[in-house]
């Protein structure tokens, strides 16, 4: 689209926004909290982003509707809105504060390693070890799911380490944003071990009930995650994609990785592959250890009670910065770096995550706009709503409404500490559909946020793979939307017969045969072409 058109298109998108915004008043005058239209800040922001490819814009719009309707149009109180409730409550948000010092902190980790010549040594390695394009979406696959502690710390460091393999394979950073972001959230909801198991079971531990227990009991039925697990493998293995995805790839091979800069991987005679393991081992050890520490381990609290009750934007940026002494110090002792580029990977690191940084204080400010609309009123409300009618089918509709929560305000967390609450009281009298539930609404909460443009994890894989926000969201959206139509027929299964074996036996024979036939429709479009 040329210039002339782009501004038509942006003209168009904003005249519309402006003419919903009005029915909005007219409809229902000033009180916006708590009705359908609390979810209009985030859709507008999703849907001008996925039309315009603008991601800063699209949320501030999102962010600039969101405040109007908080201040009732009201131009002063609409921009005090945005300024304190919004932006600066994202900023200053002790969480969040946590979690962009964790990624200042890995950007100098892998600014560090890549001066030393770390990735240029382990490319050298993978080059030998790592041979074609099955395997190298294999490895990286596998590496996603051995790094399960923690979603944010999934996506950089995996980025980081295997987009070196994954450039060689011609595999584009589109594919590997997915595989990134696949192997991040997914596989942190079925890991015991995890923040996310942490969250959930701080959430449920809150209602009288035992948290991570429940949590153990939900993985069964958590079919998101697991036929995730099983799309992936299987994607990798027959080699097919389609949709945006397959142009991507077809862009690959021609050279054409989509990298959002240029990276210059330093080749120094001495580095050698370790200079890339040890600073990702030392990094996964101390952030398991400063998790640990956070949640009491040291002061007599179990290892699982630790996960339970540590706090991830403390736990990981204190793993971090020792992680980063050691390995500063290791890489200086090594000779493969001096002291004056050492430095300057401080500053260096800090300015390769100012773009992750800033999408996420735009994602962050938006999802406190629709905080403050009551968004997650008017959805208990259609939950309760359903449960009297439906419910047989209601682990289905859970997992559709959280599915919705967490696309519409890019948070899976929110979602299932909105939604846990609810869907306990909801099964009481019905403890065999309570798991099914339960695990309905993590899947919902972790397949919004797979899909969602303003979650922070998919900014995250982005981030990671070095590759454009938008490209991301859009060729991983046919595959999560796949496996999440599998999922909801799961789901629809298990109310009736409650059994998870054959209702995941259903679902991966579904998503393989989805593929298989995929598959075969492609080859035989190619020969006919």
């Amino acid at each position: 689209m040329n210039r002339k058109g782009t501004w038509i298109g942006y003209t168009a998108a904003i005249a519309v926004i402006v003419i919903l915004m009005a029915v909005a008043k007219l409809t229902v005058g000033g009180e916006f909290a708590g009705t359908i239209w609390s979810l209009f800040p985030p859709v507008v922001a999703i849907i001008l982003a996925l039309v315009t490819k603008e991601t800063y814009i699209s949320l501030f719009v999102g962010i600039l509707a969101g405040a109007l309707f908080v201040g009732n149009y009201a131009p002063v109180a609409s921009l005090d809105t945005m300024l304190n409730d919004g932006f600066l409550g994202a900023i200053a948000d002790g969480w969040n504060a946590g979690i962009f010092m964790f990624l200042v902190l890995l950007g100098i980790m892998v600014a560090l390693i890549n001066t030393a010549g770390g990735s240029a040594a382990f490319g050298r390695w993978a080059v030998k070890h790592v041979r074609g394009r099955v395997s190298a979406l294999l490895f990286t696959f596998l590496l996603g799911v051995l790094i399960f502690i923690d979603d944010y710390f999934n996506c950089l460091t995996v980025g980081s380490v295997m987009r070196p393999v994954t450039d060689r394979q011609k595999i584009s950073r589109a594919k590997l944003a997915f595989i990134i972001d696949a192997t991040a959230a997914p596989v942190c909801m079925i890991a015991p071990v995890s923040s996310w198991a942490a969250a959930v079971s701080a959430t449920a531990q809150d209602l009288g009930v035992n948290g991570i227990q429940l949590f153990i009991q939900a993985i069964p039925y958590n079919f998101y995650s697991l036929l995730t697990i099983v799309f992936v493998i299987t994607l990798a293995i027959l080699g097919v994609d389609y949709g945006p995805m397959a142009a991507a790839e077809m862009k690959a091979l021609q050279g054409e990785l989509g990298a959002l800069s240029e990276e210059n991987e330093e080749q120094k005679p001495r580095a050698s592959v370790w200079d890339m393991l040890f600073p990702v081992i030392t990094l996964v050890v101390f952030c398991v250890i400063g998790m640990m520490y956070v949640g009491g381990f040291w002061s007599g609290a179990s290892f699982i009670d630790s996960f339970a009750d540590t706090d991830a934007s403390v736990g990981l940026p204190w793993g971090c910065i020792v992680a980063v002494l050691i390995t500063y110090i290791y890489l200086l002792c090594r000779r493969v770096i001096t002291f004056k580029e050492a430095s300057a990977c401080i500053t260096k690191g800090f300015i390769a995550m100012v773009p992750s940084m800033l999408i996420l204080t735009f994602a962050l400010t938006l999802k406190n706009m629709t905080g403050l609309l009551g968004a997650a009123d008017y959805v208990a409300g259609l939950i309760e709503g359903a449960a009297s009618e439906l419910f047989a089918m209601l682990p289905a509709v859970i997992f559709l409404v959280a599915l919705g929560l967490a696309f519409a305000s890019g948070t899976s967390w929110g979602t299932f500490g909105i939604l846990i609450p609810i869907v306990l009281p909801v099964f009481a009298n019905a403890p065999e559909l309570l798991m099914i539930g339960i695990s309905a609404c993590l899947a919902g909460a972790v397949c919004g946020d797979h899909c969602s443009p303003i979650s922070d994890t998919t900014i995250m894989a982005s981030a990671g793979a070095n590759c454009d926000h938008i490209q991301h969201v859009s060729t991983q959206l046919p595959y999560a939307l796949s496996v999440a139509g599998i999922s909801f027929v799961c789901y629809v299964l298990a109310g009736f017969i409650q059994n998870w074996i054959i209702c995941l036996a259903v679902g991966a024979v579904l998503t393989i045969a989805l593929l298989v036939i995929v598959k075969a429709v492609s080859s035989k479009k190619k020969a006919n072409t």
